[in-house]
This record gives structure tokens, C-alpha cells and sequence, in this order.
């Protein structure tokens, strides 16, 4: 506390001063605890801010390295000032200065690294919700949602990983924001989708339609990009374009993480604890890593999973189906959110972080960031709509090749965005997997 040792020294006219200081720049860090959280998250958000907040914190670590040396000098006379217990002291004295200014910049490096590397540098000019009409996207507007209806981001996991030659999008999920009324709609898709009716101008077939499973198109778009004309990236492209034109919504952004990337996350936070109903069986499980196969077996009752038997419970179809395991992935997500605390975030930060990095992809902004801080206080998780596309949608099937009522589907959607109570399925943040 700068000014604390001026007092001890009998320095009274300096230690008031700057004990004066001291007081100004608490308060002014409860004022903004108190009432002014959400700038202060924005200011995570951004390079920019992070970059003054480093500045600041190398400003601070100078004041109070000076002071405690000041205060050292004071209250040392003649000789003693400079022989070796004295310098030994006032260096330990720095030492624990320095550390809260270390861990702070440490965090501020992870954070503007994180930016960086995994968010997009600017905005991808978007295609026009509809066909012919044409809208500007050369100047942003000043917040993310200004003139529209809903925000829509497109969640992907995909088994991308090494030994894997392909990327398939098992996991598809949409998270559609009102930005006045903080509801929120989640809708799921199965992997084994066939037959998704394309928007036009895209695709080469005959039905208008792409013909294989949904988790597919990613790659074949990103194999034959002029078959999905637009910008951006292909893969994600097509996938924003095909679902958005079934859900009759326009996907913003969409972000994917990988296998690898799961594993990381659950294994920085400790692990996850699930009340599994039925012991989950398979002799044959493909490893993450896309070699090894091993036999995975998942006992009833509460167990603690790592990262990698939490992917397995939440991957494994093997004597269930891709509905079991779509309501498996999300008791695990959910279990993960439930389970998780500020504090063990915080502490594991660093290595999610780095996990992130290099399993995480999307073509959100990064000076887009903040705005999706600003939606956080708006956001009402009373009111979250799920709607899981599962069995009960099945219009037909063909060898290989599972249809889905695209009309229900489209219907049931605009159902829950206009009234999350009418979704067929409520987000639920248990540890038990019904």
C-alpha cells in the first residue's frame, strides 16, 4: 500500500499524499465494480482496451515498486541503505509487489492472444437473406443486431483431428437471440439429415437439395467451392446457407470447435460429473485421436468423467441411435455449464485458452466482441426454447439415407422464436442423462 511505509518512516506529509492516491483509485475500482461490470467484461473483448488496461497495469507496478523503494530509503539511514539484508529485504518487498501485476498480465496476454488468433480480423460481407434483394454490408452497423430481428450464431463439433481426412459436422445446433427481449431459441439437427433443400443458387443437383447426411456438406463444400458461391469460407458457407434456408432464418456467424478441442476443455475444468441411467457399451470406439480403437465401457450410476470418456459418452451410437447420443451431448454440455463455477474457470483460464486456440474456428469479429457482451445483461435463460429434431420428424427413409419434414421443422421453429414456452424440449443444465 504506497504511502503505508512513508508512514512507518515518519514521512507524514508524503504518506498522506499518497494515501490520498491509494483512496482515489479504490474507490474509483469499487465504482466500477459495482456499477459498471458489464465495460468492464467489454474491455476484455477488445485488443484495444486490453492494450490500455496493460498499460495501466505496468503504470500501477511502477507506482508501487517506486513507493515501496521510497519508503525503503526512508526509513533507512547512512550505510545500512545498501548492505545485503537491506537489499535482500526491499527485493523480496518487490517481489511481492510484482506478482497480482504478473498474474494480471498474464491473463491480458492470454486474452488478446486468444482474440487474435481465433477471431476473425473483419467482417464477412453476408449474403442477403433473400434472393434478388440486395443490402449494403461495405459499412457495419454500430451494434451486431441493429435492424435485425434475432441474432442467429451456428454451433458446430466436428471430428477433425489427427489421422482424420475429412471434416464432419456431428454436432449442429442454432442459437437464435431476440436482442429486445433476451429469449433465446436452440435448435438441434441430426448428422443423418438427408436430403436438406438448398437455397438457390447453390448445390449441382437435380432435387435442389444436397442428397447425402447434413454432417457431409461441410466438406464436399469445401472440396467444390464453386458449387456454393459467396463469401467466406466454403464449408461453414454452405452450412449457414442450407440450414439457415431450412430454418427460414439468416445464420450471422457460426463457430466450431473440435474433438480434441472438448477433451481439452472438460480435462482444463477438472472433469465432469453425469448420473448415468444405463451403462453405454462400445467394443469398437473410435479414439479421438482417428487411429486408435478401443472398447469403452460407462457404468450406471454417477461416475467422473475426463475429457476423453465424456467425449466417448457423448460420441458412442453403438447399440443406440444418433437421437440417444444428440440427448447425451447435451446432458453432457449441460452438466459441464451446471458444474463450473467462476473461480475454477479463472484458474484454468490459461489452458482453456489454449485449447481454444488451437481446436476453436469461427468468423465472429473481433471488434464484434464487445456487442455480444452488450446482449449478455439483456439475455433471459428462463425463457430458452429448444427444439430437437429428432424421430419424431422422420418423413422417410432409403438405404442409408434418413428424410425429415422440412415444413415441421420450419413451422416448429418460427413457433419456438415467437414463444420459447412452445418449444418441444427445455434447455435443462442436470448432470443426470435421461
Amino acid at each position: 500500500m504506497p504511502g503505508a511505509g512513508q508512514l512507518y518512516a515518519g514521512a507524514r506529509s508524503r504518506a498522506v499524499r499518497l494515501l490520498l492516491v491509494d483512496a482515489a483509485l479504490i474507490a474509483s475500482f469499487l465504482v466500477a465494480v459495482l456499477f459498471f461490470q458489464t465495460e468492464i467484461v467489454k474491455a476484455w473483448a477488445s485488443t484495444d482496451s486490453l492494450a490500455l488496461v496493460m498499460a495501466g497495469n505496468l503504470v500501477l507496478l511502477s507506482f508501487r515498486a517506486w513507493a515501496a523503494y521510497d519508503a525503503f530509503v526512508l526509513a533507512s539511514s547512512g550505510p545500512d541503505v545498501g548492505n545485503s539484508a537491506s537489499l535482500i529485504l526491499v527485493l523480496f518487498v518487490w517481489v511481492v509487489v510484482l506478482v497480482p501485476h504478473v498474474v494480471l498480465g498474464y491473463y491480458n496476454l492470454v486474452q488478446t492472444s486468444l482474440i487474435t488468433e481465433v477471431f476473425a480480423e473483419e467482417e464477412t460481407p453476408r449474403e442477403p437473406a433473400q434472393p434478388g434483394v440486395t443490402t449494403d454490408t461495405t459499412v457495419p452497423p454500430s451494434v451486431i443486431w441493429n435492424g435485425l430481428e434475432r441474432l442467429n450464431v451456428l454451433l458446430l463439433g466436428t471430428d477433425v483431428g489427427a489421422g482424420r481426412t475429412d471434416v464432419r459436422t456431428d454436432t449442429m445446433i442454432v442459437v437464435s437471440i431476440d436482442p429486445d427481449t433476451g429469449d433465446i431459441a436452440m435448435i438441434s439437427l441430426p448428422r443423418n439429415f438427408s436430403g436438406i433443400d438448398l437455397a438457390p443458387g447453390h448445390g449441382v443437383w437435380e432435387c435442389d437439395c444436397f442428397p447425402q447426411l447434413l454432417n457431409d456438406l461441410y466438406f464436399v463444400a469445401s472440396e467444390n467451392p464453386d458449387w456454393f458461391p459467396g463469401p467466406g469460407d466454403p464449408g461453414p458457407r454452405a452450412l449457414k446457407s442450407a440450414i439457415g434456408h431450412l430454418l427460414d432464418l439468416e445464420i450471422h456467424y457460426y463457430a466450431m470447435v473440435t474433438l480434441d478441442g472438448f477433451v481439452g476443455i472438460v480435462d482444463a475444468l477438472g472433469g465432469v460429473e453425469i448420473v448415468v441411467p444405463n451403462t453405454i457399451v462400445d467394443e469398437t470406439y473410435p479414439h479421438e485421436d482417428g487411429v486408435t480403437i478401443e472398447h469403452i465401457v460407462i457404468e450406471e450410476g454417477t461416475q467422473q468423467l475426463d475429457g476423453h470418456l465424456a467425449l466417448a459418452y457423448a460420441r458412442i451410437r453403438r447399440h443406440a441411435d444418433d437421437f440417444a447420443r444428440m440427448n447425451r451431448q447435451r446432458c453432457v454440455l449441460g452438466a459441464v455449464m451446471a458444474q463450473t463455477n467462476p473461480l475454477e474457470f479463472l484458474a484454468s483460464y490459461g489452458a482453456i485458452a489454449g485449447v481454444l486456440k488451437e481446436t476453436l474456428e469461427t468468423d465472429i469479429p473481433q471488434d464484434r466482441l464487445v456487442d455480444f457482451v452488450d446482449l449478455l445483461p439483456l439475455i433471459r435463460f428462463d425463457r430458452v426454447g429448444v427444439l430437437h429434431v429428432d424421430r419424431e420428424y422422420i418423413s422417410g427413409t432409403d438405404p442409408g439415407r434418413t428424410y425429415y419434414d422440412q415444413e415441421r421443422i420450419r413451422l416448429e421453429t418460427a413457433a419456438i422464436l415467437a414463444d420459447p414456452t412452445a418449444a418441444h424440449d427445455g434447455l435443462s443444465l442436470e448432470s443426470t442423462c435421461t
